[in-house]
């Protein structure tokens, strides 16, 4: 029997694991990607969630993770005066769901989906900008930019929130709206005496901005910062002088890590893509930021790429026909996925309130913490049920 052949777009992070989810369940696999090399230096970094880990520990790849990154214990809130306004305390994420929240660089993450793939035979195909799609009788041919083409069975946009298969299969589909914040991060080693411990995320709510920091068991600080954009071109060092200013106000530590960081990260403009009315057209269907990209303020964008893989490659084992198939991952996606890119859009709104929002928000914080900390439990709660057989009237619901 000939196996199906999956064309998959895209090598951030959904694309490589749902190649190994479908060469898990027999299907032949091209993975191509637009950029002309791994994206190992892409990025700053990101967090895997509990749920997320235990999506990549089905394929054997959280302990990896987890190897190259460092384990986050806690979350601790804090005013634009250095106040501490809540906390959230992640302690037993390891015991509850096996895994814990997981820093991790983003270009480590990349590196180490890329080997997963290796060692399955999955070898991308680079410099593959997708230029076109066309139906044909039983499939889909992708042609790319300098002539190359392929054809599959079904084809997978799993190329992120600027996604050229969304374009081309779901032109009438909605673009990507700007938040109105700007990220930029960093690395920085120094001897500043943060207001947090190592293995805790530090979250301030400055005056103007954002600012987050995660020390590394070995002394190393991630940061990054979401505030609001700039009408100026700017160069790295006239960008850093800007978010020195932005902080003015707030704990001088911000100040002193921006400075010290060699190498400033950004900007990246945060988007967000709400109310997709549908996934996919044919054979061809998005998964991952292609589908739902949601602010990073719920820390859950990679994470729902890795469950949207699991679930995916469910529904095509168990539903012979693929429009049904891609109609039922949709249906059992979407509401999870929406309840989260909700949380996420309120988190970003308190990140750059009024002045009488601030002052509210310092109020409130201690209350909501409890509910935000409950609501986080339950995001991390989800595991893959790989063996649960999907049923076709999934596709209905």
């Amino acid at each position: 029997m000939t196996r199906q052949h999956a064309v998959i777009v895209g090598t951030g992070i959904a694309g490589p694991v749902v190649a190994m989810w479908l060469d898990r369940i027999g299907f032949r696999v091209t993975l191509v990607e637009a950029r002309p090399s791994p994206a190992l230096a892409e990025g700053a970094f990101l967090g895997v969630a509990p749920n997320g880990m235990n999506a990549l520990a089905a394929l054997g790849l959280a302990e990896r993770v987890l190897d190259r990154g460092y384990g986050c214990h806690g979350f601790e809130f804090l005013n634009g005066r250095g106040g501490r306004i809540g906390q959230i305390d992640r302690g037993r994420d390891r015991e509850t769901f096996g895994w814990p929240l997981t820093m991790i660089r983003r270009g480590d993450l990349h590196a180490l989906l890329a080997e997963g793939c290796k060692e399955r035979g999955i070898v991308p195909a680079y410099g593959r900008k997708l230029s076109s799609l066309a139906t044909t009788g039983q499939g889909v041919r992708a042609r790319f930019e300098g002539g190359a083409e392929v054809e599959g069975d079904l084809l997978l946009g799993c190329d992120g929130v600027r996604s050229a298969t969304r374009a081309l299969s779901l032109p009438a589909a909605p673009a990507p709206a700007f938040t109105g914040l700007l990220d930029f991060g960093g690395f920085v080693r120094t001897r500043d005496a943060l207001p947090f411990p190592p293995g805790v995320n530090g979250m301030v709510f400055g005056r103007r901005s954002f600012f987050g920091a995660f020390t590394t068991p070995d002394g190393e600080t991630w940061w990054f910062h979401n505030g609001p954009p700039n009408d100026r071109d700017l160069d790295a060092e006239g960008h850093r002088a800007r978010l020195i200013e932005l902080h003015r106000d707030d704990p001088d530590w911000i100040r002193r890590l921006i400075a010290a960081t060699p190498r400033l990260l950004g900007p990246w403009r945060i988007h967000e893509l709400r109310a997709m009315p549908r996934w996919s057209a044919g054979r061809v269907c998005l998964v991952g930021d292609a589908a739902h990209a949601m602010s990073p303020s719920a820390g859950q964008g990679a994470s729902m790429a890795l469950e949207d893989a699991v679930v995916l490659a469910q529904c095509l084992r168990d539903i012979d026909d693929i429009p049904r198939a891609f109609a039922a991952f949709e249906a059992l996606r979407r509401p999870r996925v929406d309840a989260i890119f909700e949380s996420a859009r309120r988190n970003s709104s308190s990140k750059a309130p009024s002045r009488l929002g601030a002052w509210l928000r310092d109020r409130m914080m201690p209350l909501f913490m409890g509910i935000a900390g409950n609501a986080q439990t339950r995001s991390y709660a989800w595991r893959p049920d790989f063996e649960r057989r999907v049923a076709d009237d999934a596709a209905r619901t």
